[in-house]
């Protein structure tokens, strides 16, 4: 899939006017896939799956420059890496939410930033709010996979409600795999981003539906037979309008990782 630019963004500095976006699930070892990643070009790389720079390779030390990172364990995480002059600085972000107007006194009805996994938030040249997303979990948790992710957005719906903002990542989630009983599946949450002004830019600039995309983002165990769409990147509408999305080509990323990466181009 390749989409043409658009207008300029007349809003941003000189510096962001021209920026290249990648987020990218590098399926681990990303010390050792530094080459290709190089050749995206990207001035902020978003990886999910890759190691802590500090406690890998002085060479991937190098590479990674001032870089973010959160994670589960020093070789599962999300790592922000800026290039090209370009500046990312980590928002600390900790809220606590209630469900309310229930007669119930369950622990689960509360929830904090710091119970959900993995959320990396920052901000690009102090102009821009982005959020990495590598979520965790599974269909076994009744808040697994999208389901932290609206937990996420409960507690930060205002944080990322500005008009410069970008949610990119690996979601794990489709809407074929929604549950009716679910006000947390995966349209439940597409229906509230959008009430904030918030889309998919893949599915604006192709015009596809969510759950019928006709191009794969994921191949389960690297097979052909198996692909799905479940890495995304959401903007605001002041963004989506002025930026153009392209997908990794299956010939070149496949025999790297299992996700390909989406490369975002604002202008």
């Amino acid at each position: 899939m390749s989409i043409l630019p658009i207008d300029n963004l007349g809003t941003a500095t000189n510096k962001i006017e021209q920026m290249k976006i990648v987020t990218w699930n590098c399926n681990g070892a990303l010390r050792k896939k530094l080459d290709i990643v190089n050749t995206l070009g990207a001035d902020i790389l978003v990886v999910q799956e890759c190691e802590d720079p500090s406690l890998s390779t002085n060479a991937y030390k190098d590479w990674a420059g001032e870089y973010l990172w959160v994670g589960t364990s020093k070789n599962k995480g999300i790592g922000v890496f800026p290039k090209n002059g370009h500046t990312v600085k980590q928002l600390n972000w900790n809220k606590t939410f209630s469900i309310g107007a229930l007669r119930s006194t369950s622990a689960s009805l509360s929830w904090s930033t710091s119970d959900l996994k993995l959320f990396l938030p920052f901000t690009i040249d102090d102009t821009y709010t982005a959020l990495g997303v590598w979520t965790k979990g599974s269909d076994a948790e009744a808040f697994g996979y999208m389901g932290q992710f609206w937990k996420y957005l409960q507690l930060h719906h205002e944080d990322l409600s500005n008009a410069n903002t970008i949610i990119l990542g690996d979601f794990n989630s489709n809407a074929q795999w929604d549950k009716q009983d679910r006000w947390w599946s995966h349209t439940d949450v597409i229906n509230e981003l959008e009430q904030m002004g918030i889309k998919s830019l893949y599915h604006t600039q192709c015009n596809e539906a969510q759950g019928q995309e006709s191009t794969p983002t994921f191949y389960h165990q690297r097979k052909l037979a198996k692909p799905y769409h479940i890495d995304y990147v959401f903007m605001s509408k002041t963004l989506i309008d002025k930026s153009s999305i392209n997908t990794g080509s299956v010939d070149t990323w496949l025999e790297v990782s299992d996700h390909l990466p989406l490369t975002v181009k604002t202008k």
